[in-house]
């Protein structure tokens, strides 16, 4: 059996020296670090261990090592040393996640009690991730949330270092672009899973009842109330409540939910009695609320509260090259929801899909789905980008090429049904390939690229 493993990361050469002998006394296994960057290709989703960072250094300091540690997995324990003048820096890396500071000059056994502290609950961690994956509890993130560009695969990643903890999460992005879709996923990939998903929408409350609905009241607490009654807040108890475009929160109340969030209790109105609430707060937004904060329509406490993790969601501009194949899914979904039989989707039609701008992203693109599984034209030819001028030989490739492409993307990548489909050999198929430099593999970037 291996021993644990420290990641010790001080640009004091002696200081890392004496403190990586002391701690292989105590039988740890000490990886030592001059400088903070090389410790993030150690740190992943599996890793076993603990980083131990002195806080101030050059280059990247302790604090912001910690932040892109939790980036990766907020649930890897991150110990910083600090000098005795870093008092406020130590609590504001309380407030960022840290598992705990020890104070220069330390007790080699005072900082080995931490460790193996923090070692017995990364285990632990661990231990609970390995049980839920042996029990099935197998997410279908990829299902939910498709895509093959690099920004979608880092989303997912983080959604699942994220969604195995129960961080308070801030999901931001475009309108449209599937925020709802991630809390969601969050949800049902934590510990929470088998409890209840409020979802909230800020905006669409009522505002001479906004307290009520959100907390709850007594009977006589005001004029019409008959009867006690649990807010939406007490509903989620044991769940995940999600507040849809936090932004929209009436300034006032903002305060009362920053209490709520730091101390997790609520009080009915009518009443003097808290109520502890156990509860994961997940947040969205379209607008940037540091903006909001600067324009004093949004509290910064409750900002920095918020975003213990924050999720950004891209828009489909950001992730183009994965329109064809998302538009081919979101019409199998819409056959399936309409009870249709399979639509076939032309090759013309893919094409002119992937030359358009989508401003109302995934939820604009699956409308377009459903009209085509509806029979209505998904498209128009109105609207389509305007396109530089090209030679007509250009122009002739360039269709060829979107042809061929998604043509390739429909039949999976299969050649036999790609070449009868348009009419020509193998071996011609197979030259256009080379020449326009499309792969038998389905690649949704081929339809962006130029021939």
């Amino acid at each position: 059996m291996t021993s644990p493993r420290v990641l010790l990361i001080d640009d004091d050469d002696e200081m890392r020296r004496s403190s990586a002998q002391a701690l292989e006394l105590f039988d740890f296994t000490v990886e030592p670090f001059s400088a903070a960057e090389p410790v993030l290709e150690r740190v992943g989703y599996a890793f076993d261990g603990v980083v131990v960072s002195d806080i101030r250094m050059p280059g990247m300091d302790g604090m912001t090592l910690l932040q892109r540690i939790r980036e990766v997995d907020p649930e890897v324990p991150v110990i910083l040393v600090t000098g005795h003048a870093d008092v406020q820096l130590a609590v504001s890396a309380m407030r960022a996640g840290v598992y705990d500071f020890v104070e220069k000059p330390f007790a080699a056994q005072h900082l080995a009690g931490v460790i193996r502290r923090a070692m017995d609950r990364r285990s632990l961690v661990l231990e609970n991730r390995r049980l839920r994956a042996v029990a099935g509890k197998r997410d279908d993130i990829e299902a939910r949330l498709p895509g093959r560009t690099q920004v979608m695969v880092d989303l997912r990643y983080r959604l699942r270092a994220i969604g195995a903890t129960d961080a308070d999460t801030l999901i931001v992005g475009e309108t449209g672009v599937g925020k709802e879709v991630v809390a969601r996923a969050l949800h049902d990939i934590s510990g929470r899973a088998g409890r209840s998903f409020i979802a909230i929408n800020c905006a669409a409350l009522p505002e001479n009842l906004i307290e009520s609905e959100l907390f709850g009241h007594e009977a006589g607490a005001f004029p019409g109330a008959l009867r006690p009654r649990y807010g939406k807040f007490e509903h989620g108890r044991g769940g995940t409540i999600l507040l849809d475009e936090i932004g929209s929160m009436p300034f006032d109340l903002q305060a009362k939910f920053l209490r709520v969030l730091q101390e997790r209790v609520i009080t009915r109105l009518g009443s003097n009695e808290p109520v502890a609430l156990d509860v994961r707060f997940v947040a969205t937004s379209k607008v940037d609320l540091e903006a909001e904060v600067a324009a004093g329509r949004f509290r910064a406490d409750l900002l920095y509260r918020l975003n213990v993790a924050t999720l950004h969601v891209p828009s489909l501009s950001q992730r183009r090259a994965d329109i064809p194949l998302l538009f081919l899914q979101l019409v199998r979904e819409a056959a399936a929801r309409y009870r249709r039989s399979d639509i076939d989707v032309t090759p013309e039609v893919l094409t002119e899909i992937a030359a358009r701008g989508w401003p109302g992203n995934v939820r604009e693109l699956r409308n377009a789905a459903d009209r085509l599984v509806l029979g209505l034209p998904a498209t128009s030819l109105e609207n389509l980008p305007d396109l530089a001028p090209q030679r007509l030989a250009d122009k002739v490739a360039s269709y060829e090429r979107g042809l061929i492409a998604s043509a390739l993307a429909v039949h999976g990548g299969s050649l036999k049904p790609v070449y009868e489909q348009l009419g020509v050999s193998r071996k011609t198929l197979y030259e256009k390939m080379q020449k326009y430099g499309l792969d038998k593999d389905v690649r949704s970037d081929a339809f962006l690229d130029d021939p």
